[in-house]
């Protein structure tokens, strides 16, 4: 049995019995599948892409696992190696058996209901959407803040977006704020600053810019973190976001039984 190796692009797996196994319109990590079928960065995979079983999709690190595990086999989930994974409790047996490491990891979904008072910030900044010539000072953030783009398949790809909002000195990115998963309703919002100007409010003025930008675009901005990341905590709640759901997913560490991956264009 295949399990897990079959990509497709441009569209979403068909639902299984009942409700959808990806439903639209959900904010955090819920976008992810809309994400990918909107922008076509990430990757579907399923057993059987006309019927499928038990599926996947993955984009920027992060993976969603639906369907019954029953039709998955340990081995062949080989690909989601290094992820963060959510799934139903019903996968983790399988997920235990795929990988050597499989640690929860407790996360909170926030949503931006209110209106915070407007950052000031000094006249040597400037605070601007970010455009396509724009990927070089992306780059320049170094490898640590390299995840914040790969979403949108790297520091081009975040740059020529659309979504992402900077603040500037003397033509030096210092802090941005950029939508990490786009969906129907909600865009997931993730946000970087260089650590030598953190608690400055650089990262607010970044926020704020975007969630208005987010808004007139007819969405909502969510915000994901760990339930142990206290600063990103207050600056969302700083921010006007409030919260709204709690879960867990796990990070998964090297596969016990890898497999070479077949793909089907």
């Amino acid at each position: 049995m295949v399990m897990l190796v079959e990509r497709l692009h441009g569209a979403a797996l068909p639902a299984g019995p009942g409700a959808p196994w990806f439903p639209a319109g959900r904010p955090g990590l819920g976008a992810l599948p809309e994400h990918v079928a909107l922008t076509g960065h990430g990757t579907w995979w399923a057993d059987d892409p006309s019927g499928p079983r038990a599926a996947a999709v993955s984009c920027a690190g992060h993976a969603i696992l639906a369907g019954d595990p029953r039709s998955a086999d340990p081995g062949d989930l080989a690909p989601l190696a290094g992820h963060y994974v959510a799934a139903p409790d019903r996968f983790l047996p399988v997920l235990g058996a795929a990988f050597h490491r499989v640690v929860p990891w407790e996360r909170m979904i926030w949503v931006h209901r209110d209106l915070p008072p407007a950052v000031l910030l000094g006249p040597e900044m400037t605070v601007r959407r970010l455009l396509p010539r724009d990927a070089h000072a992306l780059r320049t953030l170094g490898q640590d803040m390299a995840w914040i783009s790969a979403g949108w398949g790297g520091p081009t790809g975040l740059a020529a977006s659309g979504r992402c909002w900077g603040v500037f000195r003397d033509g030096f990115l210092l802090s941005l704020a950029c939508t990490f998963f786009v969906g129907s309703r909600y865009e997931d919002i993730a946000v970087a600053t260089l650590p030598e100007e953190r608690g400055r409010g650089l990262a607010s003025a970044c926020v704020q810019v975007l969630c208005a930008d987010v808004t007139a675009r007819g969405r909502i901005p969510s915000w994901t973190c760990s339930r142990d990341n206290h600063p990103s905590r207050r600056l969302a709640a700083k921010a006007g976001f409030h919260l709204v759901h709690e879960f867990v997913h796990f990070a998964v560490g090297a596969a016990v039984r890898p497999r070479p991956v077949t793909a089907t264009p």
